[in-house]
């Protein structure tokens, strides 16, 4: 080993211990200045702000968000934390949306203390903090979730502005559904003689179906004298009707999504064909697509593979034994694992021009196209075995988006409500949409989230009678810009519109 690389390698083994000891938000007395410079040197720390670095990797073009984007909370704790102690919590309304599992980064994070200085503090990529001078509930009414200080579920619904009951009405009926009875609610708003705010919360609990809970906070305020006047501050009553029984956050959340999004869907999306489809004719064309499909869906994942070498891996000649190049290639694994899964599919598909419903389809085949996908790459030792045992067991991050997907837990009860909301669902346009939308949006596996939601559209554009669509490489940011603005913003309507435009115009 030379000079520099033992140098580089003194550097890295202390960058190591931080990680290692959870530090996430480096501050420069943590490293010397030697090792401080040569790491940012090499790309292996960024600097968010003045004596505050987070780890990166080398091979990140300039412009890329995704290491900040994936620090960034354990950054903003860490740095709160040093700069206030802990005199300080998220707003209300940003604590709604961590309670809820919500932890899209948003480009202002507003934060109260008392030692606040009401002014930003601007950080990487647009985003910025803005602590706001103001004093604290009582620490009964603030806990620590991973890491960050918020208002309690309670306090955040009693302190939240009235605006964003319509400017959020998804997080505030998510956040309202997890309540399951009234003590919480009503012993702040007692405490605080917040008559007005229980007559908005009162109105809000009986939108989403908890009549119960809002009948028990108008007793609870009457007892102690307290005038309650009921209203309602969403703009419109709920699509979902929640029950008593507490329900995981991440499922009702999506059902209101799904709800929310299916009238836009229908508006933007052609309706389903209503011709006879030849069953062998569906089939024939499907076939005929997949050197193009493979290609242009590798390709939006980043692999560099040619349309000879797909050709040759549906030949049956390439033999990952038959080349040590090939048996280390990525692409070339990634290509067999395409060509099989492919096989897949198409008994799905076949499955559902036969008739049955495309949702129950899915939720038996879906494991069988993942096994598929990614079997060469287990064969030739690039994936543990492990990894195919099913949905991911940790967290996962979507290069250069500011949506993070749900915790691993979380993967668990959504994966059984996208089949069933599937099944349920009779519009075949919203099936197409918003079944490939919401499989990425959950993230399930740690690797062919992307390959795996294109086969998912492909299956329900079947069951509509629609043709095998392909999105292609060329058109990859306006395509990962549609899906971003559905994810961190709600508004489905460009991912619906990019599809669309895909489809044959006769």
């Amino acid at each position: 080993m030379n000079d520099i690389s033992q140098k580089l390698a003194d550097s890295l083994e202390q960058l190591q211990l931080l990680q290692e000891s959870g530090v996430v938000a480096i501050q420069s007395k943590q490293l010397s200045r030697v090792h401080r410079e040569r790491l940012l040197k090499h790309g292996f720390i960024r600097e968010v702000i003045r004596g505050w670095y987070i780890p990166a990797m080398p091979d990140e073009k300039p412009g890329d968000s995704t290491s900040w984007y994936t620090s960034f909370w354990d950054f903003c704790g860490a740095y709160l934390s040093e700069r206030f102690e802990q005199s300080w919590s998220l707003s209300p309304e940003q604590s709604i949306s961590l309670h809820i599992g919500d932890r899209t980064v948003p480009q202002q994070l507003l934060v109260r203390s008392p030692k606040g200085n009401n002014k930003p503090t601007a950080f990487l990529h647009n985003t910025s903090i803005f602590d706001v001078r103001l004093n604290l509930p009582d620490a009964e009414h603030i806990e620590n979730l991973e890491g960050l200080n918020v208002y309690s579920l309670a306090s955040a619904l009693v302190y939240c502005s009235a605006n964003q009951f319509q400017q959020t009405p998804i997080q505030m009926r998510t956040a309202l559904s997890m309540v399951t009875d009234a003590s919480d609610v009503l012993s702040v708003l007692l405490a605080g003689n917040h008559s007005v705010i229980a007559g908005r919360l009162v109105g809000a609990f009986r939108n989403i179906g908890r009549g119960l809970i809002a009948d028990n906070i108008l007793k609870g305020m009457q007892a102690a004298d307290l005038k309650v006047y009921e209203e309602d501050p969403f703009e419109d009553k709920a699509l979902v009707s929640f029950g008593r029984r507490d329900v995981s956050p991440y499922v009702n959340r999506m059902r209101l999504m799904w709800a929310q999004m299916r009238e836009n869907v229908i508006v933007h999306f052609p309706s389903a064909l209503s011709r006879t489809i030849d069953i062998e004719i569906y089939m024939a064309e499907v076939e005929d697509k997949y050197v193009t499909d493979a290609y242009h869906s590798l390709s939006i994942e980043g692999y560099r593979v040619t349309r000879e070498l797909i050709e040759l891996v549906r030949s049956g000649n390439w033999q990952a034994e038959g080349s040590d190049e090939s048996k280390k290639h990525l692409d070339a694994m990634a290509a067999k694992g395409y060509w099989d899964a492919f096989q897949e599919v198409k008994k799905a598909v076949r499955s559902v021009l036969e008739g049955r419903n495309s949702g129950d389809v899915l939720e038996q085949a879906h494991s069988d196209w993942y096994l598929a996908l990614f079997g060469p790459s287990v064969a030739a030792g690039i994936i543990k075995q492990s990894d195919l045992a099913g949905y991911r067991t940790g967290p996962v991050y979507i290069r250069q988006s500011m949506h993070t997907p749900p915790n691993r837990e979380a993967v668990r009860d959504m994966m059984p409500t996208l089949f069933d909301l599937l099944a349920e669902e009779e519009n075949a346009a919203v099936r197409v949409v918003l079944g490939h939308f919401i499989f990425v949006y959950i993230h399930p596996y740690f690797d062919g989230n992307g390959r795996m939601g294109r086969f998912i559209m492909n299956l329900m554009m079947a069951a509509g009678g629609f043709p095998w669509t392909v999105v292609p490489v060329e058109r990859r940011d306006e395509y990962m810009e549609a899906l971003e603005a559905a994810s961190v913003g709600q508004d489905i309507v460009p991912f619906t519109k990019f599809l669309a435009s895909l489809l044959p115009t006769s």
